[in-house]
């Protein structure tokens, strides 16, 4: 059974608090529908109608596109412990890069690491708590370090330059690159 609410309660914030991964989805009004995986500590909760999180420079920027073209976002955190339980958080977000005014006000909420491209602002239009019967449990070994331990051997150059040449989703929506390397921890 599915439950609704207008904004995330504390019970909801402690519950994404505990989660080492969520799922973000996108989609624009035509072309593929974008989930993603997400992990490391890049999540924050703003406010019970606001969320953010960081974001890591990868294989491609279809959130920012699909957010640049439409604006809906879907977050979704998995409990792989007890209680069984689904979070979904509906939204509209926007891409915040380094280059932009509120920048410095989000970017303060989070530690930010090598290969950071962005910042997801969201604001919660509706939260969905469902069971998560169905999921497995799972434990988590650790976080893996690859894409970070990449982006600290990258030259800032290099990475700024290829950075700007992304300038199309897999299905050809504009996104604008960062204009800065971003070296974190």
């Amino acid at each position: 059974m599915a439950d609704f609410f207008d904004a995330l309660e504390p019970k909801h914030v402690a519950m994404i608090g505990k989660q080492p991964v969520f799922f973000v989805a996108t989609a624009a009004a035509e072309g593929r529908i974008n989930l993603s995986p997400k992990g490391y500590d890049a999540f924050r909760v703003l406010s019970p109608a606001r969320v953010a999180y960081l974001d890591l420079a990868g294989s491609g920027n279809e959130t920012h596109a699909h957010l640049a073209a439409d604006g809906r976002i879907t977050v979704m955190f998995c409990n792989f412990e007890r209680p069984a339980l689904i979070l979904r958080i509906y939204g509209r977000g926007v891409p915040v890069l380094p280059q932009d005014d509120g920048w410095e006000e989000l970017a303060a909420h989070f530690t930010l690491m090598p290969g950071t491209r962005q910042i997801f602002d969201i604001a919660v239009e509706g939260v969905q708590t469902s069971c998560g019967w169905g999921v497995p449990f799972m434990t988590l070994e650790g976080e893996r370090d690859t894409l970070r331990k990449a982006h600290r051997q990258s030259d800032p150059e290099k990475w700024t330059a290829k950075a700007a040449r992304r300038t199309t989703s897999i299905d050809g929506l504009p996104t604008r690159p960062t204009d800065r390397f971003i070296a974190g921890d």
